[in-house]
């Protein structure tokens, strides 16, 4: 058995250990007043709550580098979020009539050829994307991939999935795109850079930097440069 004074100075050290701890980091989020003028007419799915809650499943999201960086990558994200939703505005993409179902992978598209049309803020299509994404979750969106556009956390997590993981037709992930200070214009190349770099769309991709200087200038942070692709 401990004496008395033996267990007092136990927890006095414990005490000065855990003072020193280091503090865990914090990813940049922006206000739910910023996210408000970000979004005035946003759609009602969209909420600020189900962000909040996605981003906790990916650690290093708006979480690595300067502070700078984390709030540049966020403005960002947020920036190509709203120029797909049309500023939060569509859950499901307008056009529903395209096939998205690549019949060539074997797990098929269990939920109809035409179901992998666009949905949330990233507007997440094609039949491999929901299987990454829900396979990468723990969902099972290859079967039932409506749930991105009726579970506003879900719907948030798979945007963000996507802005981690996937290159798309760039070379390298929205995310480290912007922690390697490759600009804005590297994140426009791996979201829908076959359609809109390299003069082939220079108005949607006006429009996105536009909404990215918009931002940052909410938020309060530098541009950065490479704003275009």
């Amino acid at each position: 058995m401990f004496s008395s004074r033996a267990a007092a100075l136990i927890v006095a050290l414990l005490g000065v250990f855990t003072l020193v701890q280091p503090a865990t980091a914090a990813p940049f989020i922006v206000s739910e007043a910023q996210f408000n003028r970000m979004f005035p007419s946003r759609n009602g799915f969209y909420t600020y709550s189900g962000l909040r809650n996605a981003m906790g499943a990916f650690g290093s999201f708006a979480n690595q580098g300067s502070d700078t960086v984390k709030k540049q990558e966020l403005a960002a994200f947020l920036a190509n979020v709203s120029h797909e939703t049309g500023g939060l505005v569509y859950v499901r993409e307008i056009n529903q009539s395209g096939d998205y179902c690549d019949e060539t992978k074997p797990y098929g598209c269990p939920a109809g050829t035409r179901a992998y049309y666009g949905r949330g803020p990233i507007q997440l299509s094609w039949n491999f994307n929901y299987k990454a994404a829900g396979d990468y979750l723990g969902i099972n969106l290859l079967s039932n991939p409506d749930q991105v556009a009726t579970n506003a956390t879900t719907s948030w997590k798979t945007a963000i999935w996507y802005w981690m993981t996937q290159s798309g037709p760039g070379t390298m992930t929205p995310h480290n795109a912007m922690v390697n200070s490759r600009g804005f214009g590297q994140t426009i190349r791996s979201i829908n850079g076959s359609l809109e770099c390299d003069g082939r769309n220079p108005a949607q991709v006006q429009s996105r930097v536009s909404k990215y200087q918009q931002f940052t200038g909410i938020i309060g942070v530098a541009q950065g440069s490479n704003l275009y692709c």
